[in-house]
């Protein structure tokens, strides 16, 4: 233990605070040795605890252990991230140019929001098969709303989100209250919901939307925040930094008078430093093209928002509770089915947002709309990102990581001129390699006490 420590002596293993140099307070457990209960208690400080006294060399230490300790978090998809967007500059020095990296930011937003309805369903360790089948259905019923029915846009919006997220909470309800295994309740809305769409759809296969409706026009791709101003960006990327500096700050305030570890002022500024010269980069890369796309500031309007919800909120605690295990959850005194229920009405949601997305980029609802590849992307975006397909694990984050991998990899193989299959295959590739990171992790977990 560090010489800075105060002892703390006690005849209970109750944890007991430990005041350290700096103001920190961390835990601290006394207990007696294994082999003689009545030996004089020992003092047990977690190592984790002590990293911030030790400098660079205990955040060292601290990766290392984690790494040992399967707890990899996003830094495998970031290094694929880099690795990909390489190996595509060394073939084509166009691909991290502005305009190419404007088209990644624009087109990956519609399946990333698939993808974040997804990460819900994931962290309970269940599927949801019919989200690429309720983003073309509504899709279609958007433009039947305001096409065949002159109604107004807006309300068209809303009402076609409501339905997604009806359709959701009605295949979660055959889920958690009926038992139909989730797989094939979404199974089954994959091929039921595609019909009504191709019903709805008629004969011609195709309704188009005038580009200037409401959502069409915000979603369309020459569509940018403030109108191309150059200032917007920039004003995004502030307020990113500004929120995140605040928010941080808040936090440390907050466990600092609760008695509990708190991250230090530098380290603050640190991240938030990072934080500040990857979004002003972005903002500045983004200018040289068009701009911010109105779809890309609502995609990541859409994952802080759900990002607070989950890592903020009791019903967030409560989805990860079931995701860890149903019987403790139960136990806990939560209402795993209307946990189930609420969070398949989420997926349902987000892919109807997904499919005016889809509507916005071509102005229409075709029969293509949320087929084709659509289903198994968005999956992959939420897994490749991070999200563990056993349940339990992941962020919303995984949602925006995934999809700037797959988009990537599609818009690199586009410049190159290579075959579509060629594309399915290294998307393939790559799920299957976050799949096994993921089960090695696990394991790595549970070897070292934490699975």
């Amino acid at each position: 233990m560090s010489d800075t420590s105060k002892t703390v002596k006690s005849d209970s293993s109750e944890p007991q605070k430990v005041e350290k140099t700096g103001g920190v307070i961390e835990d601290q457990t006394t207990v007696a040795p294994a082999d003689d209960p009545t030996a004089a208690p020992v003092s047990v400080v977690d190592p984790r605890l002590l990293v911030r006294e030790e400098g660079f060399k205990g955040y060292l230490t601290e990766f290392k252990r984690k790494v040992k300790g399967g707890e990899l978090g996003q830094l495998p998809v970031v290094i694929g991230l880099i690795i990909i967007w390489t190996i595509f500059q060394a073939k084509n020095d166009l691909f991290l140019s502005a305009d190419n990296l404007s088209n990644i930011s624009y087109f990956m937003s519609a399946t990333g929001m698939l993808a974040i309805g997804l990460v819900f369903v994931l962290l309970l360790g269940e599927i949801d098969l019919s989200v690429g089948s309720v983003s073309g259905l509504a899709s279609t019923l958007f433009a039947v709303f305001v096409v065949d029915h002159t109604m107004n846009p807006w309300l068209s919006l809303i009402l076609t989100v409501l339905v997604g997220a009806g359709v959701g909470a009605l295949q979660g309800w055959f889920f958690a209250k009926i038992g139909v295994p989730a797989f094939v309740v979404t199974l089954a809305g994959f091929l039921g919901w595609n019909g009504l769409m191709l019903w709805l759809l008629g004969s011609s296969g195709t309704i188009n939307i005038p580009s200037d409706s409401g959502p069409v026009h915000l979603l369309g791709q020459n569509s940018f925040f403030m109108d191309q101003a150059i200032i917007g960006a920039y004003l995004l990327a502030g307020l990113a930094v500004v929120l995140t500096l605040v928010g941080n700050f808040g936090e440390q305030r907050r466990r600092r008078a609760a008695g509990v570890p708190f991250r230090p002022t530098a380290e603050i500024l640190l991240r938030v430093g990072a934080l500040a010269v990857a979004a002003f980069v972005a903002a500045g890369v983004l200018n040289n093209a068009s701009g911010v796309s109105n779809a890309l500031v609502i995609f990541l309007v859409a994952l802080v928002i759900v990002d607070f919800v989950l890592r903020r909120t009791t019903y967030g605690r409560k989805v990860f509770a079931v995701g860890g295990g149903i019987e403790a959850a139960r136990r806990a005194g939560i209402n795993v089915p209307m946990v189930r229920i609420t969070v398949f009405a989420i997926s349902g949601g987000f892919a109807a947002v997904g499919g005016m997305f889809f509507a916005g980029q071509t102005a229409s609802a075709t029969l293509n709309a949320g087929g084709g590849n659509t289903l198994m992307l968005a999956i992959a975006a939420a897994v490749i990102g991070g999200t563990s397909l056993f349940g339990g694990r992941g962020t919303v984050w995984s949602a925006l990581l995934g999809m700037l991998v797959i988009q990537s990899i599609q818009t690199g193989l586009d410049l190159l001129n290579m075959n579509t299959s060629i594309q399915y295959m290294i998307t393939g590739g790559v799920l299957l390699g976050a799949v096994v990171i993921d089960s090695i992790s696990r394991k790595s977990q549970k070897a070292a006490g934490r699975g």
